[in-house]
């Protein structure tokens, strides 16, 4: 079966022709122009796709909250603005008359992790990505576990401080505020001002810079906290972490060892594992959705 699947993200977006190996033919990307609204990213989506002669049915991996059933977008944040209520499924299937399936982003990621990546061996794990904020999939018996409504598994919003911390009305207590990579760049930026992003933070430890090392070492005990509260919870067979933080391996076994630090003893054979699959976890996860 051929899968014509796309990742839209809200930097850019991805698509090629996917096959239940797991190879993707025609690979391409664009950027999404997310800042331009909803609409317009699912009328560039359209121009894109139509470009693709021969598949069976189209998947797509998505920002925002998904209702999978009927493939519209409960919630997105800013990131799109006007995007909450898309008909993405409803759109894409009277244009190209194929089966569509549409997956939010992180749980595509994760199901790509499972049939394609470093949680093959696993039946019952978590998948966390480190960006903007912090997206989460719960994996439940080789299945999403979607909630009562279909949203489940923002872990970025789960509280890791004290409400005493929350002023003004802000959510400063929230997961995603401390443990993010937007929180990490923020607080090296308070340290270094030319540090404006992951890359450039590790690069300069790796020159030696001890003040920014110090800086990940806190910045991956926010991480481990949260880590720690969902372990207790769903009792994990693994955690992969993705991101582009966590493509270095050293910062991975640094939160791992923190985090083991932190649970009970029962919990400590739980794994937490890099993400294997990089740009293209959004897409294969989407094509697993018809395979």
């Amino acid at each position: 079966m051929k899968i014509l699947a796309a990742d839209i993200g809200g930097t850019n977006t991805k698509m090629g022709i996917c096959d239940e190996r797991g190879h993707i033919d025609q690979f391409k990307e664009y950027p999404t122009e997310s800042h331009l609204g909803g609409t317009h990213v699912i009328e560039r989506l359209l121009v894109q796709l139509a470009a693709y002669p021969d598949y069976d049915a189209i998947a797509i991996s998505t920002a925002g909250q998904v209702n999978t059933e009927e493939g519209y977008i409960v919630y997105a944040n800013e990131n799109i603005p006007n995007y909450t209520g898309m008909k993405i499924k409803e759109i894409v299937e009277n244009r190209f008359h194929k089966p569509v399936k549409v997956e939010n982003d992180v749980n595509a990621a994760a199901l790509g992790e499972a049939y394609f990546g470093a949680a093959q061996l696993f039946h019952d794990f978590l998948c966390l990505t480190f960006g903007t904020g912090i997206g989460g999939a719960i994996v439940i018996n080789r299945q999403i576990y979607r909630g009562a409504n279909g949203v489940a598994a923002e872990f970025g919003h789960i509280i890791t401080r004290p409400l005493s911390e929350m002023s003004d009305g802000t959510k400063k207590t929230y997961y995603e505020t401390y443990a993010s990579t937007t929180a990490l760049v923020r607080m090296a930026k308070q340290a270094d001002s030319e540090c404006v992003d992951g890359k450039v933070i590790f690069d300069k430890i790796r020159l030696g810079n001890e003040p920014l090392n110090q800086i990940v070492q806190s910045w991956a005990a926010e991480v481990s906290v949260g880590l720690a509260s969902l372990i207790h919870i769903f009792n994990p067979a693994a955690i992969i972490v993705g991101g582009g933080v966590m493509e270095q391996d050293h910062l991975v076994r640094l939160v791992e060892a923190q985090t083991k630090d932190l649970i009970m003893e029962s919990f400590s054979d739980v794994k937490i594992l890099k993400a294997s699959l990089g740009n293209k976890a959004g897409l294969l996860g989407a094509a697993s959705l018809f395979l």
